[in-house]
C-alpha cells in the first residue's frame, strides 16, 4: 500500500481581468495537466465579457505572456490583458515639458539630463 501513487491533487489557480476601478477575479480548482485555455473556459470569462477577445491583447501568468496550451501549476494567476488607456511615451513627454516649464517659472536652469 505504501507504493500506491497518491491521487492527483487539483490545481488551485485564479483568473483575473483588471478594469479601471474594478478587478474581475475567479478562483478555480482544475485537474492536474489543465492549460491556460482550460482555465479561461472554466472561469466563465467569455460569459462575463462576451465582446472581449482575451488573446487579442494577450494572456499571461504572473506578468509573463503565455500561450493557450501552456500547462498550469498550482497557485498560478492567469491574467487577461487589456489595452493601455494612455501612451507611455506621450505621458513621459508631457511630464518632461511640465518640469521644463516649472523650472523656467522658478528661474532655475538645470543641466541637461537631470530633468
Amino acid at each position: 500500500m505504501a507504493n500506491e501513487p497518491s491521487p492527483p491533487r487539483p490545481l488551485r489557480v485564479s483568473v483575473c481581468y483588471a478594469l479601471p476601478g474594478h478587478v474581475w477575479l475567479r478562483e478555480l480548482n482544475l485537474p492536474d495537466g489543465a492549460t491556460v485555455a482550460d482555465a479561461l473556459a472554466e472561469s466563465g470569462f467569455g460569459d462575463a465579457f462576451p465582446i472581449v477577445q482575451p488573446w487579442e491583447r494577450g494572456v499571461g501568468i504572473f506578468g509573463r505572456a503565455t500561450e493557450p496550451q501552456a500547462r498550469l501549476a498550482d497557485g498560478d494567476r492567469v491574467e487577461i490583458y487589456r489595452g493601455l488607456s494612455f501612451d507611455p511615451k506621450e505621458s513621459r513627454r508631457r511630464r518632461a515639458e511640465h518640469r521644463r516649464a516649472k523650472t523656467a517659472r522658478n528661474g532655475r536652469i538645470r543641466p541637461a539630463g537631470l530633468l
